[in-house]
């Protein structure tokens, strides 16, 4: 029978492209319309930047071809996601109130990091015991 998964399949990138399509979605708001969280804003929106790259640096992990060393697939994936939060506060740049800073893109680079660096060493140590003996 053969494998579940596919290594190739398109499918893989769904939640790359969901998690896309969000923060796109999201930094598109002119400023009027996110709301103020008082004291505790600069944390729930920085910390917001952070998880969703978190998502994002993971999805494009999984989606990226296993055969790939898990090294590689670690820093192509926070490559991409680095590229992606660039481009992304570019875009906001045109946005209505919205301002566009490379503090950010540092913040969602290192929730990447943090969520792919978890990830690797979980991964590096769960092996499966599936093989047929």
């Amino acid at each position: 029978m053969a494998p579940v998964e596919s290594t190739s399949s398109p499918l893989r990138w769904m939640p790359a492209l969901i998690m896309m399509g969000l923060i796109f979605l999201l930094s598109s708001l002119p400023a009027s319309r996110i709301p103020d969280f008082g004291t505790v804003d600069f944390l729930i929106k920085k910390g917001g930047h952070a998880a969703g790259y978190a998502l994002l640096g993971l999805a494009y992990y999984f989606a990226l071809p296993p055969r790939l060393s898990p090294g590689f697939r670690w820093a192509m994936a926070l490559v991409m996601a680095l590229l992606f939060a660039l481009s992304d506060e570019y875009h906001q740049s045109f946005v209505e109130g919205r301002t566009s800073t490379l503090r950010d893109v540092m913040i969602d680079g290192a929730g990447a990091a943090i969520a792919l660096t978890i990830a690797g060493f979980y991964s590096s140590n769960s092996r499966s015991s599936s093989a047929s003996s």
